[in-house]
């Protein structure tokens, strides 16, 4: 079947198909603009892993870089065309990517997305342009359509046809049409305001409905692409008897606005037409003759009532109008047609998304102002002002928002911050848009603050003052210090020590130490109050840290006097060969006469140190007094004749401690006028003999007399109970045998076992007989004695007085008596 052209030649079509041919290579082309984003360009329709470009090279950087940065794409659509590849830094496609499913009509189809460097918080902004190919072929919305004229209908009359569809843009586009060959119809092409054909079919002649009452048309629709794709739609066309008043819409444009939110099954808009006919002619019927695929899903028109109802749900963001072509016939296949235009507003009907892109979770305490915390994309998928969506985190934080590329969002820090007042932050950012009602989104980023050393250990004190009293024992517990440090772990973990070395020329460490964990500070050894009054040190706390912190504090150990001196008396002082100093004292002096005055000092303080005087004893009581406190000793009253001339005089000092010790101190005070004179009462007089020494020795020797006498009663009570003991043992048989009796029993006894050794005699004694049986043993070094050898002796000492004493006792009484050496 052969095609008739019209409009644009075919000759012109086939040479501008030449032209593009070139255009239809498969090449990628790329570059680099001033505002950091990267430009490529593929054609649609590669396959799944198609070479896209080479990031590493385009963001400068090294291969090994890519993963070691954090480097990843992030695309806020919902579906992932392109993957970067770490080990070559090359951007791949991840499957088929058709320019019309994407983009639909529009002249450029870009992909964008981003390339976020983590570590840095950069973004680069990347724009894959998807370049058109032939891959569509133009499409009628139906296969068929029938066509009703009346045979009345003049030549010259315009019939609208079906208009084809190709997604293509330019030359792979619709380009023109065709029709088949016939006598009565050829194409009359239109073109629209915005540069769209269209085609009507014209009448060239008369037709008769005797003749021919119908027959079959065919219009082609083709593209520019190389090679050309075309779409057909079969035309039957109808001749009809007179039809005298065709249907006539009441606007030939109707244009309405919907708001996207409506629900299925409102009417949009309502077309009316009216036919002048009657009867059946006057009948008419609407129906969509020009209408795209996704609108026809959508809207629904009544064929009977005109009424365009909603089918579908509306989308502003999927897209914004809708442009139809109707027409209505009445029952003699007479029509008219008109357009329809349906406007489709935005409602605030999507909330702001927040999508984090990359975060950081911990940052140190020490970070400067202006770190990244985080990078956001923020996106609206309504409109402006619906679309307008401002950002924010809460003011009392030290964080804001900073615009970064596009609809990208830095988080960063403004101020300084400090763990030791906030540990960890929620950072709540808010997106709200411009919308009525307003719509927002939040969403919340945990930050932990780590720590770093940045406050030294801190004393509560700037100074300490202790007390000690001296004396103390080794190792006893002085003071105990307390440093505070607000960092964490390592950085707050304390070691004390003692920075100053040395007092009063005496290493300190020989005094003092401190627990390097605890801050207890010990006392190494006995301190003594007359040595140190005070001792003034510095205790350095230092930290963990790197580099490590560290403070020092004062601190005064005062000593406290205990009473451990006795007092010393300077005056008089005892002359080194024993004798006693001598005071003079004249005869005329009279009561309150200062004869001297003891001077004596204790190396003690305070009341320690208070010394009182008082005569302890005196040659005649109350002819001296002496000061309580001064130490003077004055006359009390006058010398009287009967007063010896040579004054005894015992000065008792002591101190006011607790408990109190004491010193004492003989005075010799001589009654006379001069030096001479009294060396001369003292040649003549001879010192008297103190009665109340003489009473005390003889009290002593008294004692000692009587405790030697009681020791010796107490030897010879020992003895003789000792001696009675051993008695009964040997009486308790007739004759003694100490076979079998062990040598150890005998240990203890000064004599008694070397005896049982050597000698043994068993003695016996009977009545009326003045023999005497001795049994000597054998000389034997054994423990056991014997067989005994009885021989009669006559006792020489036994007189018959003393014979006649043992008849009062049983003949058989026998008495043994071991015999000492």
């Amino acid at each position: 079947m052969s095609l008739k052209q019209t409009g644009p030649a075919l000759t012109t079509f086939h040479r501008n198909c030449k032209m593009e041919a070139v255009f239809c290579l498969i090449f990628v082309s790329v570059w680099r603009v001033v505002t950091g984003q990267i430009h490529y360009s593929i054609p649609e329709e590669t396959e799944k892993g198609y070479l896209v470009g080479n990031v590493a090279r385009d963001l400068k950087m090294e291969i090994k870089e890519l993963s070691h940065h954090g480097v990843h794409i992030f695309s806020s659509g919902r579906t992932q065309y392109f993957v970067l590849n770490y080990k070559n830094g090359h951007l791949y496609t991840t499957e088929r990517i058709d320019r019309e499913e994407i983009c639909g009509w529009m002249e450029k189809c870009f992909l964008d997305f981003e390339i976020i460097i983590g570590d840095s918080m950069k973004v680069y902004g990347v724009r894959v342009e998807i370049t058109d190919i032939n891959d569509n072929a133009p499409r009628f919305h139906s296969e068929k359509m029938e066509l009703k004229i009346s045979e009345l209908t003049p030549p010259g009359s315009l019939f609208p046809l079906y208009e084809a569809q190709d997604p293509d843009l330019e030359n792979n586009s619709l380009q023109g049409y065709g029709l088949s060959s016939n006598t009565y119809f050829s194409l009359n092409m239109q073109t629209t305001v915005d540069g769209r054909q269209y085609a009507e079919l014209l009448l060239e002649k008369p037709m008769d409905h005797e003749e021919e009452a119908d027959f079959n048309l065919v219009l082609t629709a083709y593209d520019g692409g190389n090679p050309v794709r075309t779409g057909t739609v079969q035309i039957q066309v109808i001749v009809l008897d007179a039809n005298d008043n065709p249907p006539v819409f009441s606007q030939h444009l109707y244009e309405v606005s919907v708001r996207e939110d409506v629900s299925i099954g409102t009417m949009v808009v309502t077309l009316k037409a009216t036919d002048l006919d009657e009867g059946i002619n006057k009948e008419v019927k609407y129906s969509f003759i020009k209408i795209t695929t996704k609108a026809s899903q959508i809207f629904h028109l009544d064929s009977n009532t005109g009424e365009i109802t909603l089918a579908g749900n509306l989308d502003y963001e999927d897209c914004t109008q809708y442009e139809m072509e109707a027409q209505v016939h009445d029952g003699g296949e007479l029509f008219d047609k008109s357009k329809v235009v349906i406007f489709v507003t935005d409602v605030n009907d999507n909330a702001p998304e927040v999508i984090i892109t990359s975060v950081i979770n911990m940052v140190p305490e020490n970070s400067p102002p202006g770190t990244a915390i985080a990078l956001l994309n923020v996106q609206d998928q309504d409109s402006a002002p619906n679309a307008e969506v401002v950002c924010s985190v809460p003011s009392n934080l030290p964080f804001q928002l900073t615009k970064s590329y596009g609809s990208y969002y830095s988080l960063v820090i403004n101020r300084a911050l400090d763990r030791e007042k906030v540990t960890a932050y929620n950072i709540t950012i808010t997106a709200t848009d411009h919308g009525t009602p307003s719509l927002s989104t939040s969403i919340i980023i945990p930050l932990q603050i780590l720590d770093t050393n940045d406050n030294p250990p801190l004393f509560p004190q700037p100074s300490y003052i202790s007390y000690l009293m001296e004396n103390n024992q080794r190792g006893a517990s002085v003071f105990s210090l307390k440093a505070s440090d607000p960092d964490w772990a390592e950085n707050s973990r304390i070691t004390y020590s003692i920075v100053k070395n040395q007092v009063d020329n005496f290493l300190l460490p020989s005094f003092l130490s401190i627990n390097s964990e605890s801050g207890i500070i010990y006392a190494l050894s006995s301190i003594d109050y007359e040595e140190f009054r005070e001792i003034n040190f510095l205790v350095k706390a230092q930290d963990g840290g790197s580099p490590p912190l560290s403070s020092n504090v004062s601190v005064t150990l005062f000593i406290l006097d205990e009473n451990d001196n006795s007092p010393q008396i300077l005056y008089p002082s005892t002359p080194n060969d024993g004798s006693t100093g001598l005071e003079l004292a004249p005869h005329s002096s009279e009561p309150g006469y200062l004869v001297m005055k003891v001077v004596a000092v204790d190396a003690d303080s305070a009341q320690n140190g208070w010394l009182s005087y008082q005569l302890l004893k005196a040659t005649e009581p109350g002819l001296f007094s002496i000061g309580l406190h001064t130490g003077e000793i004055r006359t009390a009253r006058f010398f009287l004749d009967k007063d010896a001339l040579k004054q005894s005089l015992v000065v008792l000092v002591k101190d006011n401690g607790q408990p109190c010790l004491s010193a004492s101190v003989t005075v010799m005070v001589v009654l006379a006028n001069s030096i001479s004179e009294s060396l001369s009462d003292i040649s003549s007089i001879s010192a008297p003999a103190d009665p109340q020494l003489n009473l005390t020795f003889y009290l002593v020797v008294a004692v000692a007399f009587v405790s030697c006498l009681f020791f010796v009663f107490l030897l010879a009570l020992l003895a003789l109970r000792l001696h009675r003991w051993r008695s009964s043992q040997l009486c308790d048989s007739g004759s003694v045998n100490f076979s079998g009796v062990p040598v150890s029993q005998f240990v203890g006894i000064s004599g008694v076992q070397a005896f049982l050794h050597s000698y043994c005699h068993d003695f016996s004694l009977t009545a009326d007989s003045r023999k005497s049986n001795f049994d000597f043993p054998k000389g034997t070094s054994s423990d056991t004695l014997p067989i005994q050898q009885t021989c009669e002796i006559r006792d020489p000492f036994l007189s018959a007085e003393d014979t006649e004493s043992f008849n009062g006792d049983s003949a058989s009484n026998q008495v043994s008596y071991l015999c000492q050496f």
